[in-house]
């Protein structure tokens, strides 16, 4: 299981919106097919940019590939990145509010970045 920290700094880094990280959620579950876009767009309900608003961050974060036909699947670049996406599923499922909060907080400064790194954690 990845750091806390660890899994902090890869939610905040690779999802924009609580859609991307939705979509991960989804193409996980299905993992063993390739999906177009618009199927995609059907099964969560969103809309063409945000569907490919989330891809492209997906697929930046080295959690998917698009395949001949422009079909989308769930193929993480290694097993780390795997488990950081199983560690943030996981996280999602039990604490959604503590999730969407570390998506949609801004981001901080390099100073408060540093600050942080000297912060006693309290669990």
């Amino acid at each position: 299981m990845p750091a806390r920290q660890e899994l902090s700094s890869f939610i905040r880094s690779t999802f924009r919106s609580v859609w991307a990280l939705e979509l991960l959620c989804f193409l996980r579950k299905h993992r063993d097919r390739a999906w177009p876009q618009r199927d995609l767009v059907a099964a969560l309900r969103g809309s063409d940019l945000v569907v490919s608003q989330s891809i492209e961050s997906l697929l930046a974060a080295g959690l998917v590939v698009i395949e001949p036909g422009q079909l989308v699947r769930y193929q993480p670049t290694s097993e780390a990145v795997d488990d950081l996406a199983d560690a943030a599923q996981t996280l999602y499922a039990s604490r959604p509010d503590a999730v969407r909060r570390m998506i949609v907080a801004p981001t901080p400064s390099g100073l408060t970045s540093f600050a942080d790194a000297f912060k006693l954690w309290r669990d």
